[in-house]
């Protein structure tokens, strides 16, 4: 296991995160109202929109906070060693999903 390759792969995901957030804020931002240019379906459509655009933010931030978390224990030696267990987690595993926290046994 070589822990630079995961780190490179965890700031590629954290950058590209942090790069749909910034370019969905709009989508966020709240629905105005105007009546004149906008209908009344219109809106709704609008503000369902800016409510799967918030959920989409919401699962973005979730996992920005697991990499940023997978980065951490990569500093401190820690990366790679299940959080229950304390056992090594499985090469295969991080490389499905470099911020795993548990093995196998322990997800299960």
């Amino acid at each position: 296991m070589d822990p630079s390759s995961y780190r490179s792969r965890i700031q590629a995901e954290v950058s590209e995160l942090r790069g749909l957030s910034t370019v969905s804020k709009e989508g966020r931002a709240p629905v105005e109202l105007d009546q004149q240019s906008v209908g009344r379906l219109s809106r709704m459509d609008a503000m369902r929109q800016q409510s799967m655009d918030i959920a989409r933010e919401d699962r973005r931030q979730a996992r920005l906070q697991v990499l940023v978390a997978a980065l951490g224990r990569l500093d401190e030696n820690e990366y790679g060693y299940c959080l229950r267990c304390g056992e090594d987690i499985p090469a295969a595993r991080l490389d499905v999903d470099p911020a795993v926290t548990l093995c196998v046994g322990c997800a299960g």
